[in-house]
């Protein structure tokens, strides 16, 4: 092995292939388009999944399930964990929550569940609580703060259909 030969053909910038520069170039005359069809013409464009007219792989696979794209990323805390991560009088915030890993990765709507026990009087800021962990939150001397949040779409018909009545 020749050392020399270690950095021979590597070039820090490559010069871009200009095509169509007479026969010399190695790319002239149909500049690597071929001879006519549909490839060779100026426009040409086929979509990603083309696979020469046979019915593309993503439409023999069978779909499988239900995906709401619109449908809001709700982040569930129970007040067990709240109680066992936080202290007498804390504030229970979001970030708060995040910070002790309670409410992690990206989410729409935080919202309170009624598991477990709330032994201590906090105050809890989240966009929604349940039933069962209201009560609880009450009966402890806590205190509950709604966040405002985005609505889901059926509630927001709802309110358009009350608005125009």
């Amino acid at each position: 092995m020749i050392l020399d030969d270690v950095h021979r053909g590597i070039q820090k910038y490559r010069k871009r292939k200009r095509l169509g520069r007479g026969p010399g170039s190695g790319q002239g005359k149909t500049a690597g388009r071929g001879h006519k069809g549909q490839g060779s013409r100026a426009g040409h464009s086929r979509k990603p999944t083309f696979q020469g007219g046979a019915m593309p792989l993503v439409r023999r696979v069978p779909k499988r399930g239900f995906n709401n794209r619109w449908g809001l990323k709700v982040m569930v805390v129970n007040l067990g964990e709240i109680d066992k991560a936080f202290d007498a009088g804390a504030e229970v915030t979001l970030e708060a929550m995040a910070a002790k890993n309670l409410a992690k990765g990206r989410f729409d709507i935080l919202k309170v569940l009624g598991d477990g026990e709330l032994t201590k009087k906090v105050k809890i800021s989240a966009h929604r609580f349940s039933k069962s962990a209201l009560e609880k939150i009450e009966k402890a001397g806590a205190e509950a703060i709604t966040l405002p949040g985005k609505t889901p779409v059926a509630e927001k018909k709802a309110q358009a259909k009350t608005a125009k009545k």
